[in-house]
């Protein structure tokens, strides 16, 4: 696992960036956060089996969402990655709706489905607004309190754990509990399980090696002192 350098590994500086430079970093993460989300709602479309457990690629690029996140609370703090998750919420609502009605099996079908209003689609894109608030607002909590410890990895590994597990106990209970689709509606809890289950699996074993690796990098390039306090 790559290792920040040791001199800058407790408590990193909050906000190392001049005030003037803050909104359009906010600017760049939301639009990150929301091409994360865009693919991933494509990508949830194709599912495959690995080792006899039925996921789909989504599963593998969502996460991504939270290591942004996770660097942002590191660098700039908890106040500016929660801007950067109003930013994003409505229209990751909006995107997730139109992806969800234009592409069919990671299949762009044209826009005439958005000619009348898909109450189905409806209801899974607001479990991913959801879903996304709540998990991103708890992956932010539990990494701020955690991040000045010694142990760099210890912060994101624990709000991984807790924020995913929020984020899919939220979208799977709002968009398919007693939902209209019979199958999702009596096995919701199963394929959450699973859900969560992979991402959680690829989250500490691929995605926070490369928290580390960005960490470093980014620590090598911005200042370590704070440059100001608050957001």
């Amino acid at each position: 696992m790559v290792m920040p350098p040791a001199a800058l590994t407790p408590g990193a500086a909050t906000h190392p960036l001049p005030a003037h430079l803050l909104p359009r970093a906010v600017a760049v993460l939301a639009l990150l956060h929301i091409a994360v989300i865009i693919a991933s709602n494509v990508l949830v479309q194709l599912p495959f089996t690995v080792a006899g457990v039925h996921t789909t690629w989504g599963a593998f690029t969502f996460p991504l969402v939270f290591v942004l996140t996770d660097l942002t609370v590191r660098l700039l703090g908890p106040d500016v990655a929660r801007r950067v998750v109003a930013r994003v919420m409505l229209p990751a609502l909006l995107a997730s709706y139109v992806v969800s009605v234009v592409f069919a099996d990671g299949v762009f079908v044209g826009w005439q489905g958005l000619a009348s209003f898909n109450d189905f689609v409806a209801r899974i894109a607001l479990a991913s607004f959801a879903a996304y608030g709540v998990g991103q607002l708890t992956d932010i909590a539990v990494f701020a309190r955690l991040r000045r410890l010694p142990q760099w990895w210890v912060a994101p590994a624990a709000s991984t754990v807790v924020g995913s597990l929020i984020d899919t106990l939220v979208f799977f209970s709002v968009a398919f509990w007693r939902s209209s689709d019979a199958f999702m509606a009596e096995h919701w809890v199963q394929i959450a399980a699973v859900d969560y289950a992979t991402k959680l699996a690829f989250s500490l074993a691929a995605l926070l090696p490369l928290y580390g690796a960005v960490l470093r990098a980014l620590l090598r390039r911005l200042p370590t002192t704070p440059v100001m306090r608050t957001a």
